[in-house]
């Protein structure tokens, strides 16, 4: 396409166009050059670069991601997400053990394809820019991050757990049977954490984001996924996460309950969270804070399959009912 085909195709989807001569770009090795108001060439497609995504995480919003671009796709002038290669590696710690993380965008690639159509997930293409880097092209989910909407219901926690809580527990059991799919299929997701399911402005269904997290646990092949999932467990039973000092706030009722907890009660992924939420909220029934308790330090049996944890959670339903 010639420059003035681009500067026509880019003046019908935006209202300031780049000034200058256009800068088209066809390999992406080197992200950190790549600006807003660059084109990218891939596969015969092209996309006007308007920024980069940011890190969002605990309701802020942090870094930019320099290799997460935000693009006006100028075949149809629709938003995408389009993720570049970036290679990073990091431990995690988890009770003793220490598991080597790492971002893998061939495997991230693998599962767009193999999840195509199942709108639990996040959707897009695969292509390889001019340098053999494999790109992914996303659509863009308009909505809000499940951590946000939970952050944001304003109602004390029991009003919550009896009106609002059993319809958010069932989309939360979806997205468990969302992961589950991607066990079956030998897949990880990788990096379960509350901001990675958005909840669709419209349609309200909550969709998984982001799988270029992969992992190394050869005695427990899912237990990363399944302790991710827990988290989320804890946030959505808890109304947000609950923490030793977040009781001291709480003056002498919140010190009681800190007397009443043993470190059993606590995570086994955060030393400090509270994975026994029965003792701060003494309606919770026995079925799900049985669930709960299985990503406690005290926890002497462990999922190791998602079939294991939704058959549980399963048996939670009958117990958890509208007031």
């Amino acid at each position: 396409m010639t420059e003035a085909q681009l500067r026509e195709k880019i003046a019908g989807y935006t209202r300031f166009p780049p000034r200058g001569k256009l800068n088209v770009v066809t390999d992406t090795t080197q992200f950190m050059s790549i600006q807003a108001d660059d084109i990218l060439e891939l596969d015969g497609s092209y996309y006007l670069v308007r920024g980069e995504e940011v890190e969002g995480r605990f309701g802020l919003d942090g870094e930019p991601k320099y290799w997460v671009k935000r693009v006006i796709d100028l075949a149809d002038g629709s938003s995408k997400i389009i993720k570049l290669v970036f290679h990073e590696k990091f431990l995690m710690q988890l009770g003793s053990l220490q598991i080597e993380c790492f971002r893998s965008p061939v495997k991230e690639a693998r599962i767009l394809d193999k999840i195509r159509g199942d709108h639990r997930f996040m959707q897009g293409v695969n292509v390889l820019d001019s340098a053999g880097n494999q790109v992914r092209i996303l659509d863009r989910i308009q909505g809000k991050r499940y951590y946000d909407h939970i952050h944001e219901l304003e109602m004390d926690h029991e009003v919550y757990f009896y009106e609002l809580f059993p319809s958010i527990f069932d989309r939360i059991i979806g997205c468990v049977e969302a992961i589950n799919r991607l066990h079956r299929i030998e897949e990880l997701h990788g990096d379960i954490r509350n901001d990675h399911i958005l909840i669709e402005r419209g349609s309200g269904a909550y969709r998984w984001i982001d799988f270029d997290y992969t992992y190394d646990w050869a005695e427990n092949p899912f237990g990363v996924d399944l302790y991710g999932l827990g988290n989320i467990l804890m946030f959505t039973v808890g109304k947000g996460f609950h923490n030793l000092p977040d009781l001291a706030a709480c003056g002498p009722a919140g010190m009681k309950i800190r007397s009443c907890l043993e470190p059993g009660d606590l995570s086994l992924f955060f030393k400090h969270r509270i994975a026994n939420l029965q003792k701060l909220f003494p309606y919770i029934p026995d079925s799900l804070s049985y669930v709960l308790l299985h990503f406690s330090q005290g926890a002497g049996v462990f999922y190791e399959h998602t079939d294991e944890l939704l058959q549980d959670l399963g048996a939670c339903r009958l117990d958890i009912m509208p007031r």
